[in-house]
């Protein structure tokens, strides 16, 4: 892309989340299914907006890497929402003030995936070994994210950096609504624990990144793909959390089909950096080359597939009536 593609991006890109602070700033009540849907969808249309523009003027292959590029984030995106509600529990985050709280965490992680998403395509451009470690790296977390079953709050834990914040800042132990600062009995200006729920729900997005990011140059290495399509799916994941919060649990098959997504990126990247070898062929197997309509069909299929065996086995469960036994002496 032009530079001033790049620029014209980026800008439109500050006035979306810019206009989103201003719907923020001006809520006064908490976020209601109602609300959170429209936004969803709002948020949903933008990107097929962007991804028709990609269609028209830069070609079909472009537009397609970035649908699926956006689709694989924003599935892989849906995994944080289980974190999200465990940071929300365990601090207690009023109501009133998830929302905000969300939005901030969102924007700080946007920011630090973008250098992390300027890192991997220069070290892609440098060396096209690195795809034989992403790909490596994408099997392995498959079959982790397999083995390890429903998220729970394992998967949260306070870790050094929050700690450290703790000790560093003026923090109080109250909330005053949705404010990040207040003052106590003494008139000392303080923090509130928002800050260190917004620094935890930032980490987390960072962490998660490291699975994702990968994961979308297995799909292309156009950077401006990847940033956009990450920042699309960010973008519109606050509004999701308020939409399927609830319905979480009942996606009891997610973390299956996202290791199924993660295992066939990962194969792809190690494919692709095996024909850049070229080596077309190990022994009798032909390694055959994957296009984009492929790896979208695939990851579009696996999550419907992943989506439909869940609700059904949720309300086979639901349905199910313990049977109690009366034993007579």
């Amino acid at each position: 892309m032009s530079p001033q593609v790049w620029v014209l991006t980026i800008v439109g890109l500050i006035a979306i989340v810019a206009f989103d602070l201003i719907v923020i700033a001006r809520r006064k009540h908490t976020v209601t299914i109602k609300d959170a849907t429209r936004w969803v969808l709002f948020y949903v249309g933008l990107a097929g907006v962007f991804a028709v523009g990609l269609f028209l003027f830069s070609g079909g292959p472009t537009g397609g890497e970035f649908v699926a590029g956006y689709i694989t984030e924003y599935s892989l995106s849906v995994d944080n929402l289980f974190v999200f509600v465990i940071i929300m529990a365990r601090f207690g985050v009023p109501a009133l003030a998830q929302d905000k709280v969300l939005y901030i965490g969102i924007v700080v992680s946007m920011l630090l995936r973008a250098v992390f998403i300027l890192a991997g395509a220069a070290a892609i451009a440098a060396a096209s070994w690195v795809f034989y470690i992403f790909g490596a790296f994408l099997v392995y977390t498959a079959i982790k994210l397999a083995i390890e079953g429903e998220n729970d709050e394992a998967d949260f834990q306070e870790n050094v950096v929050l700690r450290g914040l703790r000790r560093i800042l003026p923090l109080g132990h109250d909330y005053d609504g949705a404010k990040l600062a207040t003052r106590d009995d003494k008139g000392r200006r303080l923090l509130t624990p928002l800050v260190i729920v917004i620094s935890a729900i930032g980490m987390a997005n960072v962490i998660f990144a490291l699975d994702s990011i990968p994961a979308i140059f297995g799909l292309t290495q156009d950077a401006y793909i990847v940033l956009t399509a990450n920042a699309f799916a960010l973008m519109g994941l606050r509004q999701l959390y308020f939409l399927i919060g609830g319905l979480l649990e009942r996606i009891v098959y997610l973390n299956v089909g996202l290791s199924v997504i993660l295992a066939f990126i990962g194969v792809k990247l190690i494919v692709e950096a095996l024909h850049g070898s070229q080596i077309d062929d190990i022994g009798a197997i032909h390694l055959p080359h994957i296009g984009i309509i492929t790896s979208l069909s695939f990851i579009a299929a696996t999550l419907l597939v992943t989506t439909v065996a869940s609700l059904i086995k949720s309300s086979y469960d639901a349905r199910r009536v313990p049977v109690k036994v009366k034993l007579e002496d």
